[in-house]
């Protein structure tokens, strides 16, 4: 007995209720405690509604205004100074008639010592804004009074000259003004606007050319610059700041143009000039500009207009061929400036417009090596056609040859050995500069033999040593992406070398089979094995193809020889240690190529089929290849197809047996090893190939011995499904076995049916509805354990 429970607590607990009844009691308490429950809620909304209706309704929130004070204050402010500086115009330009020199001066003089004297007494109230705007207003007077004074008394001088010296005296005179009232910020700004123009406006009106010009807007930059760094407060310091990206920029841009155009000694002495002007001004802003990203920006800047500089010099000297060579060498040597005493953002900057130049020196080879490395495509539409002259002839057999290009591979050169000491010097870019120095040290080597017309033979000498020396440096390469690109690029070389020969015969023969023995050897090293491997077995493939066109063969024939190719990837795939992937798609593509070529013969097509499925059944018996079985067998079964349709064989077994059969075996594998497997999947495929294409055939056939087979086989089929309780054999048989008896039926019940009255199927047809509506649930029965008993079967 439990601890604790009375023998009169077991008593009572004897006369508990079934679990059923108890099961109801407590859904029906459940139910009305739900109940009671909406019904409370229902009473507390109510509550709520009466009491909320009862209260005095809440204020609105206090709308939030959409702008502040200050900016209201200072919009309108600026609207008065405007409207005050409109009207003043007015007065200036379209009142001036109505007064004498005498009162037109004392009005102007008097309202802008007054503006100008106001900013005083409101500035000492703290009412800043207001003193903004006057000071504004002013400043806009004094513009007035320089135009009313030439207009009044000075109109015999030059305006544009008039207009220069107004600007200068004007910029100064609002200087002083803000620096003597000391809080106002709009002088300052003004009278750096004022300043952009003395100078640009001096040399217009002196009628001096664009040389100049450009050295009035240079200066003028450089005046900005030097605001800009040497002022602290925000507002001079941007208006500085965007005057020196303005002038500097425009006089740069026509210092640049100045440069490109120029004629003669004097004339390139003066843009170089200009250019290292603006160079200076840019270093010099990179070398004093607090923020590192400004500073760096402002050295590629200093930098490129540096090299465009010296780059003028030889550009005019030399001939045109040795421009891109020239700045090229320019914009090498600004990495000779990158030293340790200058600022880290300014080395940054220089390298950077150094990398800039040289990008724009390959940008302009680039084409070239396009060509060279394109080009000889052209001769798939002339094969054998002869040989050319020389290199450039080959290369450019369907396109033009760039002009001025016969220093490209001095200019790939130069930076291939700048990236080679990046790669040295630097821990940070070593892989992808390596890498880089490889693919232009290639770039250089391919185009040289056609930039110097070396002669056919000996360029495509050339071509092979460069595609050796890619090799070379892909296997001895201490670096991932370096070895990986010199990989590629002699696999690159050596295509376009297979196309170039294709000008001649004995030449194709000679580089194939060059071609083939240099891959196969490379193959030996560990690290290009696989690559190599498949590069040699695409050579002796196309080595093959050439010996069977040089022999005078038919494609066909040629097949037969090809296979040699993709028997030999079947036997090397297994003795390369790391990925034999590229060893079997090799082999694969080139047993395709085989297939292709022997299609125009059926007797050797069928013969090519057999050998490739010999040469997959073999690469199944591998582990790791069990899947090329299957493409085995469809090789097989093709190629007897293939036979059985060269022999003219109509019969459709004679074509599906061969598949029914070993299907049919591989069924009988599948069940032995997993008896669980169902029929359909182990028999299903192998019955279907045979059974259906040889009932269409029996059903068009007005012989008998077709149908007396097809419906014995049926019938074997049908008991064999029957004796073993499996449902493809016997559905597939049995559905045969009617179809078959029908159609030997059909001779015998077409006459009956001519004879029988009209009005006999319509009422069979009824009776036999009324039937199956009488017996319809018998039938459902009779279908259920039909579905069940063959469900019961596998």
């Amino acid at each position: 007995m439990l601890r604790g429970v009375t023998r009169t607590t077991l008593h009572g607990m004897a006369h508990l209720p079934p679990p059923a009844e108890e099961l109801r009691i407590l859904d029906a308490e459940l139910w009305r405690l739900d109940a009671r429950r909406a019904q409370l809620l229902a009473r507390r909304a109510q509550l709520i509604g009466l009491l909320q209706s009862a209260l005095p309704p809440a204020p609105p929130a206090p709308r939030r205004p959409e702008t502040t004070a200050p900016r209201v204050q200072n919009v309108l402010l600026v609207l008065g100074g405007v409207l005050l500086t409109v009207a003043a115009m007015v007065f200036t330009l379209v009142s001036w008639g109505h007064l004498g020199i005498a009162g037109r001066s004392v009005v102007l003089a008097t309202v802008t010592a007054a503006v100008l004297g106001a900013p005083v007494p409101l500035l000492k109230r703290g009412l800043r804004s207001t003193a903004e705007a006057l000071a504004g207003l002013g400043l806009a007077l004094t513009a007035l009074d320089a135009y009313a004074l030439h207009e009044a008394a000075l109109t015999a001088f030059d305006g544009t000259g008039y207009t220069a010296v107004a600007a200068a005296v004007l910029a100064g005179a609002w200087w002083g003004y803000g620096r003597g009232l000391g809080s106002l910020r709009i002088p300052f700004p003004a009278a750096l606007a004022a300043a952009q123009f003395p100078l640009l406006l001096w040399a217009v009106a002196a009628g001096a050319g664009p040389y100049a010009v450009t050295a009035a807007l240079l200066l003028t930059a450089a005046f900005d610059t030097a605001v800009a760094l040497r002022t602290s407060a925000r507002p001079p310091r941007v208006a500085a700041a965007v005057g020196a990206y303005g002038a500097g920029g425009w006089g740069a841009a026509l210092a640049c143009v100045l440069s490109w155009g120029a004629v003669g000694s004097g004339a390139v002495a003066r843009a170089t000039a200009l250019l290292a002007l603006a160079a200076a001004i840019a270093l010099y802003a990179a070398w004093r500009v607090p923020r590192p990203g400004l500073a760096t920006g402002a050295a590629v800047t200093g930098g490129l207009l540096l090299v465009a500089a010296l780059g003028g010099v030889p550009r005019a000297s030399l001939p045109g061929v040795w421009t891109v060579p020239g700045y090229l060498v320019c914009g090498v040597g600004l990495l000779a400036a990158v030293r340790d005493p200058l600022p880290g953002p300014v080395r940054r900057g220089v390298a950077r417009a150094s990398a800039a130049v040289q990008t724009l020196a390959v940008a302009w080879a680039l084409p070239l090596v396009v060509v060279a490395l394109l080009g000889p495509v052209g001769w798939t539409g002339r094969v054998w056609s002869g040989a050319p002259a020389d290199l450039r002839a080959a290369v450019t057999v369907q396109a033009p040859w760039p002009a001025d290009a016969a220093v490209a591979p001095l200019v790939l050169a130069v930076a291939a050995a700048v990236l080679a000491g990046t790669a040295r010097a630097t821990t940070a870019w070593r892989a992808p500069a390596a890498a880089g120095a490889v693919a232009l040290v290639w770039a250089s080597a391919l185009v040289l033999p056609a930039a110097w017309r070396l002669p056919y033979t000996a360029g495509l000498f050339a071509q092979g040593l460069t595609a050796v020396a890619a090799l070379a440096a892909a296997a001895y390469a201490r670096r991932t992406p370096a070895s990986l690109t010199a990989v590629v690029l002699s696999l690159l070389t050596a295509s376009g070398l297979a196309f170039l020969s294709l000008a001649s015969r004995g030449t194709t023969l000679a580089v194939l089979a060059a071609l083939t023995a240099v891959f196969a050897v490379a193959a030996a090293h560990r690290r290009l094995t696989a690559v190599c491997a498949s590069a040699s077995l695409a050579g002796a493939a196309g080595l093959a193809c050439a010996v069977g066109a040089a022999a005078g063969r038919p494609p066909a024939h040629t097949a037969l020889l090809v296979l040699i190719v993709p028997a030999a990837a079947a036997l090397l795939a297994p003795r390369i240690p790391r990925t034999p992937v590229p060893v079997d798609v090799t082999g694969a593509v080139v047993g395709l190529l085989a297939i292709g070529l022997a299609v125009t013969d059926a007797p050797v097509l069928a013969l090519v089929l057999a050998l490739c499925g010999v040469i997959v059944a073999g690469t199944a018996v591998r582990a790791d290849r069990r899947q090329a079985g299957y493409a085995a067998a469809a090789l097989f079964v093709s190629a007897t197809w293939v036979r059985l349709g060269s022999w003219d064989v109509g019969a459709p077994e004679a074509y599906t047996l061969p598949v029914t059969v070993p299907a049919l075996a591989v069924g009988l594998l599948r069940r032995h090893r997993d008896p669980e497997a169902s029929s359909w999947t182990a028999y299903g495929p192998g019955l279907s190939v045979t059974l259906v294409p040889s009932l269409f055939a029996a059903w068009a056939d007005v012989d008998w011995p077709r149908p007396l087979l097809l419906g014995a086989a049926a019938l074997v089929l049908t008991l064999w499904g029957a004796r073993h309780r499996l449902q493809a054999p016997l559905v597939l048989g049995g559905s045969v076995l009617v179809l078959v008896a029908l159609h030997e039926l059909a001779p015998c019940l077409a006459p009956l049916a001519g004879a029988l009255p009209r009005w006999l199927p319509p009422a069979l047809a009824g009776l036999l509805l009324l039937v199956l509506g009488a017996t319809y649930e018998q039938r459902l029965r009779d279908a259920r354990r039909l579905r069940e008993m063959l469900g019961r079967m596998c």
